[in-house]
């Protein structure tokens, strides 16, 4: 969620005209939405970083998967050469020895490709989880932030109504939810 490079003055613009009126509850509201701006600040820059990481697994898994087609493309050459060694060895008298020793090579190189092979798709699988884990702790802290930004506007309500404690008690509970999501995030 991208926010204003503004909206963090605008915050403490508010806060600063609340100080000058001199009413402690005000003065109390306006800190909470100090502090609740920071905090969803700060998730925000998180969901930014599971973002980037998400899309950082998926491109990972995507060039794994290429290597993989490849070696796997290149052990069936190997593995047709083989073959084709194998019917000459079978069918040529003289030349039998020469055939067979090219297709036991041929059957020896396939064994490293397909294990380097097998090791790619393995990593094509750790970088798709790894992309899933990013991925849920960005949906998790999508709802974080926003119920932080809620919360803000909730408490923004407090001050207009010169003091108001229900929008202020709200908001705190808001931000507590939203500041908890962005934690369970994390320990999931």
């Amino acid at each position: 969620m991208e926010e204003s490079p503004t909206e963090n003055f605008e915050h403490a613009e508010h806060a600063e005209h609340v100080a000058l009126l001199g009413d402690r509850k005000l003065t109390l509201v306006s800190i909470t939405i100090a502090i609740l701006a920071v905090l969803a600040a700060t998730v925000g820059s998180l969901e930014t970083v599971e973002t980037s990481a998400t899309l950082g697994a998926k491109n990972q898994a995507v060039l794994m998967q290429a290597k993989a087609s490849d070696a796997w493309g290149f052990f069936q050459a190997k593995s047709m050469k083989q073959n084709l060694y194998s019917a000459l060895a079978e069918m040529a008298g003289p030349k039998a020895a020469d055939f067979t020793a090219q297709a036991e090579r041929y059957a020896k190189e396939k064994q490293t490709i397909q294990a380097q092979a097998t090791t790619y798709e393995s990593e094509v699988v750790a970088s798709m989880e790894k992309s899933e884990v990013h991925e849920g702790r960005h949906h998790i802290l999508t709802f974080a932030v926003t119920m932080l930004h809620i919360a803000i506007a909730v408490a923004t309500i407090a001050i207009i109504m010169r003091g108001l404690l229900w929008p202020w008690r709200m908001a705190i509970g808001l931000g507590a939810a939203g500041t908890l999501a962005a934690a369970l995030a994390y320990l999931m």
